[in-house]
């Protein structure tokens, strides 16, 4: 399994900025390899159950050569009704080997969220919306990985 403590930082990268965002990316990338292999290789459609935690759903919305987008998104139980939170939009660039977390991250719906939401953004707070996307992505993958949570890709 990689792993993303081998990510070279420049000792000028501050963070926010565009090297140590460069580096977060590379990190999502890694991470997103922990949960499924080859975004290419996988189904439109996937869902990760695990005992003891909710199950994830990722959606591949596009497929290109150098590019994939998809959303992830946690299904809670609410009663009887399923609550989709938080759902990111992620875009993989193959090629380069980053993960970017896209569009706008609203507050969770889901209470078990908020905190870590709430936390991030005030860590973050002097930064960029992009910033705290990717380090809540970053979080995440790091969370479902650690979970046991993946997603087995189609056969070639």
């Amino acid at each position: 399994m990689l792993s993303d403590h081998l990510c070279a930082v420049s000792w000028r990268a501050r963070p926010g900025s565009f090297v140590s965002l460069m580096t977060l990316y590379e990190s999502n990338y890694i991470r997103l390899g922990w949960l499924a292999s080859d975004v290419r290789r996988l189904p439109n459609l996937n869902l990760s159950h695990v005992a003891g935690d909710c199950d994830l759903r990722l959606v591949l919305l596009e497929r290109g050569p150098y590019t994939s987008t998809f959303q992830l998104t946690y299904l809670f139980a609410d009663g009887p009704r399923t609550v989709e939170d938080p759902a990111l939009e992620v875009r993989v660039y193959h090629d380069a080997r980053l993960a970017e977390a896209r569009g706008t991250l609203t507050r969770p719906v889901h209470e078990a969220l908020r905190t870590i939401h709430d936390r991030t953004l005030r860590e973050t707070a002097h930064r960029d919306a992009r910033w705290a996307r990717n380090v809540m992505l970053n979080k995440w993958l790091e969370y479902c990985s650690d979970r046991g949570h993946r997603f087995a890709p189609t056969a070639a």
